[in-house]
């Protein structure tokens, strides 16, 4: 079997920045390459052209152009002749796309297009309460209506995009996976107080009412400190660094109790979650989120959000907590619970990474991807 995957990132410092998506993406195919599938993956909107192995899988970049008028359909088509190809060139089986900014409308290919559902830009409008674009509900909308199947990594992801689009498809959940030989607990000092944030930071995540959560910390664990690491961007809302509205919210002594780091190299996030002692992801809109997933696969104590597709993957009380990130109160109570009980943080830690590996770890995941290419290409 050949399957090839359409992404607009993809983790390598070859490519532009890559995030959760390209992330998932990668995991899946280096499980697929390990079960014998030979696997592409094409990279568009990249600064130049330019095709390399990464760990046996075909890395296909290719450079953004402008088009002047109808840049948005004349790009789509373009990418089609290229990809297309390449598809008859090297005899590829299924494609595979991303629902977000529906990057396949327009796209016809001779063979099946998978879309998965990694939360389109309509899904995170719906849950952060803002209007969507025009155009990008029309491509999605698009991409959504042309595909030959339709796979999502939660069921709430799926079954919320089935309504705000109105599709009449059936669709499959399939969850991400992680390898967990790769994300493992670390025999490193762990830093005793210290409460770690990883992700972009941006609104949508909670980050903003982190601010309010960390100020409650502080006054009960005056030890308690908090390292960021991530992005900043600029406020959806505000159209002011994110960064600045957090650093904003919070008190004179919590912003003494925090540090923030912009990016560090996707190689080296392990490090940081391995030597904190309680990760906080309070995210208001996710789909299946790999942050969560490392930070398990690390035994590490969870406080996220008790949101949606959270129940999909934590369980409240066994593998660390979920809260509601807008009730300050109850989700600072959590993590001074764990900051003052060592032992309930190696717990949740243990349980964590059970739960991952026995539901979510790349042997299992691949297994259930495979079985549904070939249902789709009929082998």
């Amino acid at each position: 079997m050949n399957i090839a995957f359409l992404s607009i990132e993809y983790p390598n410092s070859k490519l532009s920045r890559s995030g959760g998506l390209g992330t998932s993406i990668k995991n899946l195919a280096r499980g697929l390459i390990a079960q014998g599938v030979r696997v592409t993956v094409f990279v568009v909107g990249q600064q130049k052209d330019t095709n390399f192995i990464d760990e046996d899988i075909n890395i296909i970049s290719i450079a953004k152009q402008k088009h002047g008028a109808f840049n948005w359909y004349l790009e789509r088509k373009r990418y089609q002749r290229i990809i297309q190809k390449h598809i008859d060139k090297e005899s590829i089986d299924l494609i595979e796309a991303p629902d977000w900014t529906g990057i396949s409308a327009f796209m016809e290919f001779k063979i099946p297009l998978v879309i998965r559902l990694h939360g389109s830009d309509g899904y995170f409008c719906h849950l952060e309460d803002r209007k969507q674009k025009w155009k990008n509900r029309f491509l999605e909308k698009t991409a959504l209506k042309s595909a030959d199947a339709i796979a999502s990594v939660s069921s709430f992801t799926g079954e919320l995009t089935k309504e705000l689009f109105r599709l009449n498809q059936p669709i499959v959940t399939i969850p991400n996976g992680i390898n967990t030989d790769d994300f493992k607990p670390l025999d490193l000092v762990i830093n005793q107080g210290q409460i770690l944030y990883f992700g972009t930071l941006i609104r949508k995540k909670g980050i903003l009412e982190l601010a309010k959560i960390f100020n409650k910390v502080v006054e009960k664990v005056p030890r308690s400190t908090l390292l960021l690491i991530g992005k900043d961007t600029l406020d959806v809302f505000e159209k002011v660094s994110t960064l600045s509205l957090f650093m904003s919210l919070l008190s004179d002594e919590a912003k003494k109790r925090m540090k923030h780091l912009d990016e560090v190299p996707y190689a080296e996030i392990q490090t940081y979650i391995a030597s904190s002692q309680v990760v906080v992801l309070p995210s208001f809109a996710e789909a299946f989120p790999m942050t969560w997933l490392e930070s398990l696969a690390m035994e590490k104590a969870l406080v996220s959000s008790n949101i949606g597709w959270a129940n999909e993957l934590m369980m409240d009380g066994v593998t660390g907590y979920t809260v509601n990130p807008k009730d300050h109160e109850l989700y600072a109570e959590r993590i001074v619970e764990l900051l003052n009980n060592p032992d309930k943080c190696a717990q949740f830690g243990k349980a964590g990474r059970a739960h991952v590996i026995r539901y979510f770890s790349t042997a299992v995941i691949v297994k259930r991807n495979i079985e549904c290419y070939k249902s789709i290409i009929n082998l």
